[in-house]
């Protein structure tokens, strides 16, 4: 049976990655990866199998970097959450609060100038690539998360706090740390092709964000009136086969 609460984070992973935020950045990271520079790989139609290689291990270790810090971040919410537990519905409005004023800002409704910035981090020689290096830099690209990464983790991490136990908490955070660094992977294996996909779907990272904005204004009325759970039981009774009921 597939939750509906997984799939939502695992899409919301999906959706983060693609957005203005993290998918312009990401050629940058992948010739870090790959130990070549980025005109280099540009320049070529197909890499050479080492290459490629050390690209994908090298993916590999950065997503789980970034997995396990968006995992600590759950646990210590979960934490806190049944530490001040008879504070939730405070603790649930003032996220709901937080996400809706992200979505209202990348709608262009607001404009919040801390929140345009973009994370960068000096990765220096790609020749000094290392999978060590690789983990510390995806500890590193998840710990300074932009704003688009920013928005839907609070909504996932607020989740994650209000499940039943600890380990549904972790699960949630992980499926979506799952979700936003697979195409990180899979990008690292078809560079070439992944650089000429990028720069047609650049045309569309505006309406990437725009739905973003409305995903989280959606998220944030749910939170406000305490519809999650409603939500889920409404989505599994009219899509019994999708979920697998």
């Amino acid at each position: 049976m597939l939750d509906v609460s997984l799939w939502g984070a695992f899409i919301g992973g999906l959706v983060v990655f693609f957005s203005p935020c993290i998918l312009p950045i990401v050629p940058f990271y992948l010739s870090y990866m790959a130990g070549s520079g980025l005109a280099a790989i540009k320049a070529s139609d197909t890499m050479s199998h080492e290459i490629r290689r050390r690209a994908v291990i090298s993916s590999i270790s950065f997503s789980l970097g970034i997995i396990c810090v968006f995992v600590l971040l759950g646990a210590a919410a979960f934490s806190i959450s049944q530490t001040f537990r008879s504070y939730q519905d405070e603790f649930r409005w003032v996220a709901a609060a937080i996400i809706l004023i992200m979505g209202l800002h990348f709608l262009g409704v607001l404009k919040i100038a801390f929140l345009d910035r973009q994370f960068q981090i000096q990765i220096g020689d790609t020749g000094k690539m290392n999978v060590l290096g690789s983990f510390v830099v995806g500890v590193a690209f998840a710990a300074g998360w932009t704003p688009c990464v920013g928005g839907v983790l609070t909504a996932v991490i607020m989740t994650a706090s209000l499940e039943t136990t600890a380990y549904r908490g972790l699960l949630l955070l992980f499926v979506f740390g799952v979700g936003l660094t697979m195409p990180f992977i899979i990008a690292a294996w078809f560079i070439n092709p992944f650089l000429r996909f990028m720069a047609k779907f650049r045309a569309y990272l505006n309406y990437v964000e725009k739905l973003m904005g409305l995903l989280l204004i959606f998220f944030a009325g749910l939170l406000i009136t305490d519809s999650i759970n409603g939500l889920a039981n409404w989505m599994l009774v009219s899509f019994p086969n999708l979920f697998g009921v």
